[in-house]
C-alpha cells in the first residue's frame, strides 16, 4: 500500500504545484513539491517492502526444497 499511497501522494503534489504556478502563488508552490517529494519517498519504501518480500519468498522456497 505504500506504492499506491506513495503514487497519489505525487499526483497529488504535482497537481497542487502546478495549481500554485498558475495562480501564481509560490506557498502552494511549496506545499506541492514538498508532498510530490513524500510521495516518492513513500513508492521508493514500497517498493523495497516489495522487493524485501519476494526475496523472503524465494528464500523460503529455496529452504523448502
Amino acid at each position: 500500500t505504500n506504492r499506491i499511497e506513495g503514487v497519489a501522494k505525487e499526483a497529488a503534489g504535482s497537481i497542487k504545484q502546478s495549481a500554485g504556478k498558475l495562480v501564481g502563488n509560490e506557498k502552494l508552490q511549496v506545499e506541492g513539491a514538498v508532498e510530490k517529494a513524500a510521495g516518492k519517498a513513500q513508492n521508493a519504501v514500497g517498493k523495497a517492502q516489495n522487493a524485501v518480500g519476494k526475496a523472503q519468498d524465494k528464500i523460503a522456497k529455496e529452504l523448502k526444497k
